[in-house]
């Protein structure tokens, strides 16, 4: 396993592992509860240096190697994660590929950096999923866990463990909600979604590409596609989306 370089946001040591390269540099944004070590980093890492392509993939606070508590964890310190490690470990234009929280994220980092970004991939994206796919779904039951004891534990069919899902992170996820108003992003966008995902309904990457400023959308529907999109046809799908969109004028 590489071992990671560090920077610091807020207190937090946040992990990540850096290659340098022409632009624009690919960095990877990983998923609720995931971490740099997936498939997809893993495989989108080893395309984009054999490319040349500068490459950063790490870890949000409280995930894989870098300081925290998954439990305490927030969109908006997520989010000012992304942030520390592009601004600390990258440099020159940006071309965002995230997945699923990640989307949520990749689209939150071309607001406060839409100088710095120049396009994004993103894999079955969720922005807005705590409230969205969350709280509006909820039982009563649950709601009533959520606020009467701050957390509910819910079952995962990727880990053996429940997934905790706190209070604070919905509430928090208020205040970074994209979908409620306008989304200034106008960079070239490619949207990678399962017909098959059980998580995030692929009708939300429609919901998305409508919703933000450019015309420069492109969706990708896979018929038989799940959440992850790990297979190899999937993985070759996104490494072809971020090669066009690195090299939009290649024949």
């Amino acid at each position: 396993m590489t071992e990671p370089a560090f920077v610091e946001a807020n207190g937090r040591r946040l992990a990540h592992i850096t290659h340098p390269g022409h632009a624009p540099h690919v960095v990877f944004l990983a998923g609720f509860s995931s971490d740099m070590e997936g498939s997809k980093a893993l495989a989108l890492e080893a395309h984009c240096v054999a490319r040349g392509l500068g490459f950063t993939r790490f870890d949000y606070s409280g995930h894989g190697r870098s300081s925290g508590d998954f439990e305490e964890g927030t969109v908006g310190a997520w989010v000012e994660d992304a942030i520390a490690v592009v601004e600390q470990a990258t440099s020159g234009p940006l071309l965002l590929v995230g997945s699923s929280m990640g989307g949520w994220m990749m689209l939150l980092v071309a607001r406060a950096r839409p100088e710095r970004v120049q396009a994004m991939v993103g894999i079955a994206p969720a922005p807005d999923f705590t409230e969205d796919l969350i709280w509006n779904v909820a039982t009563s039951a649950q709601k009533a866990a959520l606020i009467d004891q701050g957390v509910h534990y819910e079952p995962s069919e990727y880990s053996e463990e429940p997934t905790p899902i706190t209070l604070r992170l919905i509430e928090d996820g208020r205040h970074h909600l994209v979908f409620r108003d306008p989304l200034a992003i106008s960079c070239p966008m490619h949207l990678i979604h399962g017909q098959k995902d059980p998580d995030v309904p692929w009708e939300t990457s429609l919901r998305l590409a409508a919703h933000v400023a450019t015309d420069d959308v492109t969706i990708e529907l896979i018929k038989d596609g799940e959440h992850r999109l790990s297979r190899e046809t999937d993985i070759a799908r996104i490494l072809r989306a971020v090669d066009r969109l690195a090299d939009p004028d290649a024949p």
